[in-house]
């Protein structure tokens, strides 16, 4: 009878989602020979070969694509029997900056609840600014934030590059000031652009002021505004127009991790989120 070893598939899981043996390391907060050991004892184990790695890619074979849902399963269930032995339920609050969360992350927090049905992370959008001030007074656990120029805290995650995002046809007349959509004035992204644009003496106003990231993103693809963005984040159908109305260029910002969480599953979960971050600003290796 096959019997499969939990962290062997773990780690295959891990690999498959972040195409990259180092990042799934840092995920499962081990080292990238680790989990090629484990990979190789699984494939051993069922005769076939999973990943598919070479010099530029790591991607899955045909086996491995076929046997993925099923061990997404098998590592839910294995996690859903151990929670329901003692584990008690669980929950960390979790800011992210609006300007850092991307479309992976609902995705991604399904996952986490799937495999550790004992944790809730109840998650808060808002200015890292203000995320910042909530995790010093102790009302966040953690928080995934663009780095502020008075703090030199924090773990890395990565850095992430901006521009001015607008639609292809979007029309700006000389002389008229910039039409600019940002979150709110707290914003650190809006703060930096419009004294970069001040600096450049080109002239601006917010016709979209607050409403969250979506009324941001719904002002630009609209055709109505102009918005500082990440690249990442940058809804689909805009591109950066910096360079055709000759903006002033936007510094890049470190995306940083401060956390006070101590409990061991805890800190795995918000280690895999952290790999995430990591994994959708960085090539694949």
């Amino acid at each position: 009878m096959l019997t499969l070893d939990v962290e062997a598939v773990r780690a295959f899981v891990m690999i498959a989602d972040f195409q990259s043996f180092t990042r799934a390391a840092d995920a499962l907060g081990t080292t990238q020979g680790a989990v090629s050991v484990r990979l190789k004892r699984l494939e051993d184990r069922i005769g076939s070969r999973l990943i598919e790695r070479t010099p530029r890619s790591v991607r899955l074979s045909a086996q491995g694509a076929a046997f993925l849902e099923g061990a997404r399963e098998f590592i839910a269930a294995h996690e859903r029997a151990i929670a329901g032995l003692s584990s008690p339920k669980r929950h960390f609050g979790l800011g992210i900056a609006a300007h850092v969360a991307g479309p992976e992350v609902p995705t991604l927090l399904a996952r986490l609840h799937a495999h550790d049905p004992n944790l809730t992370i109840e998650v808060q959008l808002e200015s890292s600014r203000r995320l910042l001030d909530l995790f010093d007074q102790g009302r966040l656990d953690a928080a995934i934030i663009q780095r502020e120029d008075d703090r030199r805290d924090g773990e890395t995650l990565a850095h992430e590059r901006f521009g001015w995002f607008a639609t292809q046809g979007f029309e700006h007349r000389k002389g008229e000031p910039l039409r600019l959509a940002a979150l709110t004035p707290t914003c650190g992204v809006r703060n930096i652009a419009t004294q970069a644009l001040d600096a450049a003496g080109i002239s601006w106003t917010e016709v979209f002021l607050g409403g969250g990231s979506s009324a941001v993103h719904a002002a630009v693809s609209a055709g109505l505004a102009v918005a500082p963005l990440s690249y990442r984040v940058a809804p689909v159908g805009t591109v950066d127009i910096g360079e055709r109305l000759g903006l002033p260029l936007l510094p890049s910002s470190e995306v940083v991790l401060h956390s006070s969480l101590t409990d061991r599953r805890s800190r795995a979960a918000l280690r895999t989120l952290a790999a995430a971050f990591r994994e959708h600003r960085a090539p694949a290796g």
